[in-house]
């Protein structure tokens, strides 16, 4: 016992004089891994710097390029992709992806020139009808994907399909006339109508994209709603454990999906005047939506990216598209850079995701 108590003595003395902080560890961050962190945290910086390095490249490379009208233009041709970004940007969100995006806006156009010009319903009852309609279409591909638990990519590509037949069976393959429309049915043309500041035509369509872009920014980050999307998108039994009704959120956003491209749908009819079931945007659609969103920095994994991403993404193929064409390049060059951007956009989107890991 005497020998115990004076080793305990003895270790008390030892300890006197000694350190008392807390062992801490330190990481080394360089450059490169505080680069790659900042990205992780701000993932709309990648498109944006591409943005600012194309407008750079084609305003030294074109006189005409910054001109008010060129850029003007730029606008008003991502304003339908732009719209339909927003839809899948959304659905991307969530680790999903819409493949009938374009069909449904083109569907949602059709449905709102018929009930007009068919049916002799008012445009604006048929506008409203056609925005109830394009969000009834992407709420069936939110509950097959929630409540049936079919494959995102199955599900949309199915009704793709459906919808795009749809559209033609419906219609008849009969195109409204821009002229008719005019004279009877103005609200279908509301956004391609436009204001002239300074002499530079600006549609209207370009503020609603603008719109939607800062509304949906705004939900998406300080909202719980938007949280819970971000949530189910990074990890959908973490988030249900949490308590977030994963199926509710998922059915919700896909019915947003639909109204966004039955918005689109009608924003197509006063860009290109007419109403027309063969109209590019239902086979092409889906893929320009998705096309921004990765090059717009958004994570086909979910859970992480900015719909203001999006937004750099489209205007990115926008100014490489009007770009290219001003300097007399072969048009084929537009779709051979998007494709080495979107391979680059997705490289880099999974270096990033080391940061966090």
């Amino acid at each position: 016992m005497a020998s115990d108590a004076k080793g305990a003595t003895s270790f008390e003395e030892g300890l006197k004089g000694a350190s008392e902080k807390v062992a801490e560890f330190h990481e080394d961050k360089g450059a490169l891994k505080r680069l790659q962190t900042w990205l992780h945290q701000t993932p709309s910086a990648v498109p944006m710097i591409v943005l600012v390095i194309a407008l750079i490249i084609f305003g030294v490379l074109s006189e005409n390029f910054f001109k008010a009208t060129t850029l003007s233009t730029i606008l008003q041709q991502i304003a339908i992709v732009g719209i339909l970004g927003c839809a899948q940007s959304v659905v991307v969100l969530t680790a999903g992806i819409d493949l009938s995006v374009g069909a449904i806006a083109v569907f949602s156009s059709v449905l709102m020139g018929q009930m007009t010009f068919r049916y002799g319903i008012p445009a604006e009852l048929s506008i409203l009808i056609g925005l109830v309609l394009g969000t009834a279409m992407g709420f069936v591909n939110g509950w097959l994907v929630a409540k049936v638990k079919l494959p995102p990519f199955i599900v949309t590509l199915g009704t793709w399909q459906i919808l795009l037949a749809s559209n033609f069976i419906f219609s008849a393959n009969e195109t409204i006339r821009s002229s008719d429309i005019e004279k009877q049915a103005g609200a279908l043309q509301f956004w391609g109508q436009s204001i002239q500041p300074g002499g530079v035509k600006v549609l209207f369509a370009v503020f609603l994209l603008i719109a939607l872009v800062a509304i949906m920014a705004y939900v998406l980050r300080q909202t719980a709603w938007g949280r819970h999307v971000y949530a189910v998108g990074d990890d959908p039994d973490a988030a249900e454990l949490a308590g977030v009704k994963t199926k509710t959120i998922l059915i919700q956003v896909y019915a947003l999906a639909g109204f966004f491209c039955a918005i689109a749908g009608w924003v197509m009819i006063g860009r290109f005047g007419s109403v027309s079931p063969t109209a590019s945007t239902g086979q092409m659609g889906n893929i320009q939506s998705i096309t921004a969103v990765v090059i717009g920095g958004i994570s086909l994994f979910g859970g992480r990216g900015s719909i203001v991403g999006m937004f750099f993404g489209a205007l990115i193929v926008g100014v490489f598209e009007m770009g290219l064409r001003l300097v007399g390049t072969d048009p084929q060059w537009t779709f051979f850079l998007i494709g080495v951007l979107i391979i680059f956009a997705v490289a880099v989107d999974q270096w990033i995701r080391k940061a966090a890991a």
